[in-house]
């Protein structure tokens, strides 16, 4: 019987999806999901490449930095399909110029996903030949710029980029540039931090006449470092600090090969509003709000709450829109407080005392003081599963990551002046203090 496969799955070595395909519905979206618990997580990916969790049988090989896991939920050949996935590879190779690994994947999303559709239909592998396939899946994969020396030729005659198109004209050439991050926390009740990181993008907003081209520089540590052995100098020093940007991931127009190879962002932007980059930060993280919570419970009925928020940030700056959860039972009968910043109130529909405080100053530490008082009941009192305090805000101005633009620089043949706008932002992600 053939691989009847349910699902293709393609992960990095941190059990991240790359792409995936679902070719039949007798398998949930979440499998990949009992892949990383069952397997990766438990690190017995080396003792055999054939497992069964549940009800469903999982094939997999290791091909450079990528995971190819097959899923099937009937009795397939197993031979079949470690066969189907050495000649896919195969297949890629050719499309990709000999590589194939999580950066050849990430930049041909759109080939993988044509050739999937092609060499497998309804979970039954079909032609796999590359010389049958080329004849009309004609596209040409990007290449890594290690795999082959010879560029393209069309675009290196032309020029020609698809997201932007020539003659664009305006009478004043600008550039916005906003860097929003979204901070992530679980802190334990005692003050530790359990888990930390922030997700961040780049957003660009041009009105630039022609066709431009533009670097853009960041304090990452490996782009400063290659900055300085391309010169074979030392670099005027950078006394700002430098981060380390993990899983990051370019708009279209982003020349990959100059980045390989300098670690500089060099593009020609599209007209108007675009997503430049994507990155995540999971190291030296700074926190802009720590919060201190003391909650007492005083025999059946009485609660005291003592929650004392501080601002890490700058004093110049401050947060707006800051909004504080603390959970409370569901008996609560009534509620008092005492705040010294902003407004509080009960809400019923969420068990939660809601603080607000429309304005934030930097360095600041302000206090929430309540009473509660919790209708008594005969039936035996359980005990109360303390949710986590959730916090909502925005600071301007402000990077958790310590992402920093050191510079934008943006030439055209005509040598026209522009003016650059540059706007940090940090939000709330999941933001939680246990109680």
């Amino acid at each position: 019987m053939p691989v009847a496969a349910s699902a293709i799955y393609f992960l990095n070595l941190r059990g991240d999806v790359l792409i995936n395909r679902l070719y039949r519905d007798d398998v949930g979206g979440n499998m990949v999901d009992a892949f990383r618990m069952h397997i990766m997580q438990t690190k017995e990916l080396g003792t055999c490449p054939v497992r069964q969790i549940g009800g469903c049988s999982f094939f997999y090989m290791r091909i450079s930095n990528v995971y190819i896991v097959i899923v099937v939920s009937s009795n397939a050949n197993v031979a079949c399909a470690f066969k189907f996935v050495v000649e896919a590879v195969a297949l890629f190779k050719s499309y990709f110029g000999g590589a194939f690994d999580e950066d050849a994947i990430r930049n041909n999303f759109v080939l993988i996903y044509e050739l999937l559709d092609e060499i497998m239909d309804f979970g039954y592998p079909q032609n796999l030949s590359p010389e049958i396939l080329k004849l009309y899946i004609t596209q040409e994969g990007v290449r890594s710029p290690f795999s082959s020396k010879v560029p393209n030729a069309t675009l290196q005659v032309t020029g020609a980029v698809g997201w932007r198109r020539e003659g664009l004209a305006y009478k004043k050439n600008e550039v916005f540039l906003d860097i929003v991050e979204s901070v992530n926390l679980l802190m334990s009740s005692k003050g530790s931090v359990l888990r930390c990181d922030v997700t961040g993008k780049i957003l660009m907003k041009c009105f630039l006449s022609g066709m431009p081209d533009l670097k853009l520089g960041l304090n990452d540590k490996i782009g400063l470092e290659k900055e300085s052995q391309l010169k074979n100098r030392p670099t005027k020093r950078y006394h700002g600090k430098t981060i380390e940007l993990d899983d990051v991931t370019f708009h279209q127009c982003v020349n990959l090969t100059r980045f390989n190879s300098e670690k500089t962002v060099s593009f020609v932007p599209p007209d108007g509003e675009f997503e430049l980059m994507k990155y995540r930060i999971t190291e030296g993280v700074n926190l802009p709000f720590r919060v201190l919570p003391t909650i007492k419970e005083l025999g059946r009925t009485r609660m005291e709450v003592n929650v004392k928020v501080k601002s890490v940030f700058g004093a110049k700056m401050f947060a707006l829109g800051v909004v504080i959860k603390i959970p409370v039972p569901k008996q609560t009968a009534k509620t008092s407080f005492q705040v010294t910043s902003g407004r509080a109130k009960y809400n019923a529909s969420i068990d939660c005392l809601v603080w607000k405080i429309r304005k934030f100053p930097g360095q600041t530490e302000p206090t929430l003081s309540a009473e509660i008082e919790l209708i008594s009941t005969i039936a035996e009192k359980k005990s109360w599963t303390r949710p986590p305090i959730q916090m909502e805000f925005q600071v301007p101005m402000f990077t958790a990551s310590g992402l920093r633009v050191r510079f934008l620089k943006v030439w055209e043949k005509s040598g026209y002046n522009t003016v650059e706008w540059v706007r940090y932002i940090t939000k709330a992600g999941s933001y939680e203090v246990r109680c």
